[in-house]
């Protein structure tokens, strides 16, 4: 009965206890074998990055969920709030230093030597460097690479020479193997492969043969020649290469006959090829040009998809449509001016071609496309596979980014809803589809008509990725140049960089286009340029215009604009670069001395880059809407054509 009478008591003190042990819990009386700390890989001087404190076991995640500790980071106390088992505390590396941490009874101390900031722009300036000397961005992109992760073993404690083998060791299982183990970069590299091998296939089976011969029986004189071959390279959009042998090869003796020049063809070949392939949105530059934005908006965190801001970049890319008006127009007027006038006048008058005149042989491609024998050209076998790749690619879009929510918001307009459901997309998924999709359409299509048999439809297949090879080798080098100026935050140097020589945000399109112009110029690649400026200008443009106080949108306005303008600068300096893969193949398509070709276009691609300039990038910063600079410039353009342009046929041969 005694013990009866301590039984409230027994129970006072067992409450106490908990309560007490309540206390405890939230007062956290960490002990070191709870935790781990885990510093930064790479550590950037100036660069306020995180030390991660983690809970060594899941048991303990809910006892810490939400608590806070007191964690000493030099003997200086900072309070830190778990959540989901793990918290972070914010520090700026200042200097090399024995930097200590304390947690509980764990105490940690890392000798650090960060890497200084400017020396994260080191990497792709050798980029850059080595594309301007040696004219190859192979060996650029891979220098640049080499060059950053050496820099990282160096300041992680290794000797020069060491550094230097682990940084090339570095290239390969780091940096390569992390830029391809990443599903949408795979994606990337199948759509490209697939699509590259559906035009292919259906090169091969006569069906791009069909699409020219539907169209060329309307050609009867220069300028109909000149519109139909213009109409064709805008209809084969989806690649510059199958767009360039294939209208080159088979316009040629159709421009022979009606006196159009070869500089004349080749310009209108080349000047189609690229820029409808860059902002049409389904083509074998959509997965490169979607990788590379989405990348910027990875490091950044923006609440954008990459489609979303190539389709918001549309609205500033100038150069593609003026350099196509551009065409138009002087084929309309039936004008021209400077050395191409000379070329024209030439072929009207029926006298010799250069290479004739001077007894050149004339250069020819060593893939020209061949057709097996008995295929008979049809129309629909080329139609239909496109049809699949482009409805297929909206159809996934809309499958895969639907939400009711969105089109039952009344307060959106068709076109708000439509652009909120493509950037809820799975983009990657969409065109992996639509491209596969395509491949089998056209291989049916070929072995059910008995066009191809097996064999040489896997031929056609295999034929199809091997011309994508080099897209894919650039495009993994870029990733892994874009990777290794993440970790070393090379965009937050570049922005500092802007911001302290009070760079205004409104100039940064422009200047990138012109950036962009003189790297894809000297490189002879479009693909490489964008590859080595993409990573640098889309973060460091964004982190310009929120430090310039800008809101959001207004700033992505003008990261859509700079978006735009790596894009064209790229396509306007592979126009004018005489080792651009694009421009030499227009050149050997159609038969043209390739230097001719250049010098008869540069002035065109010049002066519609311009224009691109003065009544496009620059004024549309400035918050100038798009729908009036479009019709600016292009009337522009006619204006100047107007003034400067002559009719050939009456012109005296120079």
């Amino acid at each position: 009965m005694n013990s009866i009478r301590y039984f409230p008591v027994l129970i006072l003190l067992l409450f106490l206890s908990f309560a007490m042990q309540g206390n405890v819990d939230s007062e956290i009386q960490a002990g070191g074998q709870d935790f781990d700390i885990e510093f930064p890989d790479i550590i950037i001087r100036g660069v306020e990055q995180d030390i991660v404190i983690r809970i060594t076991h899941e048991d303990d995640f809910l006892r810490y969920e939400g608590k806070t500790i007191d964690v000493y980071l030099n003997n200086k106390k900072y309070s830190c709030t778990f959540s989901h088992g793990e918290t972070a505390l914010a520090y700026q590396f200042p200097a090399p230093e024995e930097l200590s941490v304390g947690i509980g009874d764990l105490r940690l101390s890392k000798p650090v030597n960060p890497i200084p900031l400017w020396l994260s722009i080191i990497p792709p300036l050798l980029a850059i460097l080595f594309a301007l000397l040696f004219r190859e961005v192979y060996s650029a992109l891979l220098s640049g690479v080499w060059m950053g992760s050496s820099i990282i073993y160096f300041y992680q404690g290794s000797g020069f020479f060491v550094a230097i083998f682990k940084g090339f060791l570095g290239v390969i299982d780091t940096y390569i193997i992390r830029s391809l183990n990443n599903s949408d970069h795979l994606s990337i590299i199948l759509f490209t492969m697939v699509i590259a091998a559906t035009v292919s296939v259906i090169t091969m089976n006569g069906g791009m043969k069909g699409v020219v011969n539907s169209l060329s029986k309307y050609a009867r004189g220069p300028r109909s020649g000149a519109f139909i071959t213009w109409m064709l390279g805008v209809i084969i959009f989806f690649d510059d290469y199958a767009n360039t042998l294939v209208v080159g090869n088979t316009m040629r003796p159709l421009a022979d006959r009606l006196r159009i020049s070869r500089e004349k063809l080749a310009y209108i070949i080349d000047s189609t090829a690229a820029p409808v392939a860059s902002i049409a949105f389904v083509t074998t530059w959509i997965g490169a040009e979607l990788s590379y934005i989405q990348d910027g908006i990875n490091n950044l965190g923006l609440d954008e998809s990459a489609y979303g801001v190539f389709f918001g970049s549309l609205a500033y890319s100038f150069y593609p449509v003026f350099a196509l008006a551009f065409i138009l127009i002087i084929t309309w007027k039936g004008v021209d001016f400077g050395p191409m006038l000379k070329a024209e006048a030439r072929a009207r008058q029926g006298l010799p071609s250069v290479e004739e005149a001077k007894n050149l042989p004339e250069e020819k491609y060593d893939d020209e496309i061949i057709i097996p024998r008995g295929v008979r050209p049809r129309l629909f076998n080329a139609l239909i596979p496109v049809a699949v790749i482009v409805f297929g690619a909206v159809g996934g879009l809309l499958y895969t980014g639907w939400d009711v929510a969105i089109w039952n918001n009344e307060e959106l307009s068709f076109f708000g809803k439509l652009s909120d459901t493509i950037g809820n997309s799975d983009s990657y998924l969409a065109l992996v589809w639509a491209s596969f999709g395509s491949l089998i359409i056209a291989l049916a299509l070929s072995f059910s008509q008995r066009l191809l048999n097996l064999r040489q439809g896997m031929d056609a297949v295999v034929k199809g990725f091997k011309t994508m090879l080099p897209a894919v080798l650039i495009m993994t080098l870029a990733w892994s140049v874009a990777l290794v100026t993440k970790h070393m935050h090379t965009a937050e140097f570049i922005s500092r960089l802007l911001l302290d020589a009070d760079v205004s945000p409104y100039l940064l399109p422009s200047i990138t286009f012109i950036m962009a112009a003189m790297v894809s110029f000297a490189t002879g690649s479009s693909w490489g340029t964008m590859a080595i400026l993409y990573p640098l200008i889309l973060p460091s443009g964004w982190l310009v215009t929120q430090q310039y106080g800008m809101d959001y949108d207004a700033g992505i306005a003008i990261f859509h604009n700079i978006t735009a303008a790596v894009l064209t600068g790229s396509v306007l300096g592979d126009h004018c670069s005489p080792i651009s893969d694009t421009t030499i193949l227009s050149s050997l398509a159609s038969s043209c001395p390739h230097i001719e070709h250049v010098r008869t276009q540069l002035p065109y691609a010049l002066l519609t880059g311009f224009f691109s300039i003065a009544l496009g990038s620059l004024p549309a910063a400035y918050g100038i809407p798009s729908y009036i600079l479009f019709p600016l410039g292009l009337l522009g353009l006619l204006l100047t054509i107007s003034l400067l342009g002559h009719k050939s046929e009456t012109h005296p041969v120079g």
